[in-house]
């Protein structure tokens, strides 16, 4: 999947999330692509955020390192 397509998904997500009422959106965020998010989807966005991550959105970005990334 190419990267431009996971981040707008993932800036979907935490779009959404963003409007829910709490502290620990970030944390939603990560759970949500833990549990509907393939690995090779979630490993191909934490290997784009550790690049630079361009264009995620602030919220997804803070979700990264709460996000279960298979190992290599």
């Amino acid at each position: 999947m190419q990267p431009d397509k996971l981040v707008m998904m993932a800036n979907q997500i935490a779009t959404y999330f963003a409007t829910q009422p709490g502290t620990d959106q970030a944390e939603c965020v990560a759970a949500h692509l833990n549990d509907f998010w393939e690995p090779r989807m979630r490993a191909a966005l934490a290997n784009y955020h550790e690049n630079g991550g361009t264009g995620l959105s602030e919220l997804a970005k803070e979700a990264m390192p709460l996000m279960r990334v298979p190992a290599a």
